[in-house]
């Protein structure tokens, strides 16, 4: 598996994914990987690809289709569980499907940053001091 993570972690970075949000989807795409070995029949398939702005990773197993899939913490003092969680929470999205043959998960994440909050500076004519630009030009 350390193979596959190292893989996939250079295809994120050539994405254009790079730093705690890289790091956080390849942690995703490993717990995906994970489950499908350890549930969905001891193999699957990866696909990752670049949709628009959006790196989307979906690992296909072909294990029993299982009747619950928790995307939930478990408690503490159980062992495992928790990969269905750590994936959604370190990604803009994990969907489940069921397939008669087993699970599809993927999960996603934007390569570009949601837009910031507006500067009060650059919307403030002031420039946020009292004083009026002499120029009218403005920090964009």
């Amino acid at each position: 598996m350390t193979a596959l993570r190292h893989a996939v972690t250079a295809q994120v970075v050539v994405a254009g994914l790079s730093g705690d949000a890289a790091d956080d989807f390849v942690l995703a795409v490993h717990e995906l990987v994970t489950n499908a070995v350890r549930h969905g029949g001891g193999s699957g398939r990866l696909e990752l690809r670049l949709l628009g702005d959006t790196l989307v990773c979906e690992v296909v197993d072909h294990g029993g289709c299982p009747d619950d899939l928790p995307v939930r913490l478990s408690h503490a003092d159980v062992p495992g569980g928790r990969g269905l969680w750590i994936a959604h929470r370190l990604t803009q999205g994990l969907m489940l499907s069921r397939l008669p043959d087993g699970v599809t998960a993927s999960v996603s994440a934007c390569l570009t940053s949601p837009a910031a909050p507006p500067d009060p500076k650059s919307t403030d004519p002031a420039g946020g001091n009292g004083d009026a630009s002499p120029t009218g030009s403005h920090r964009s």
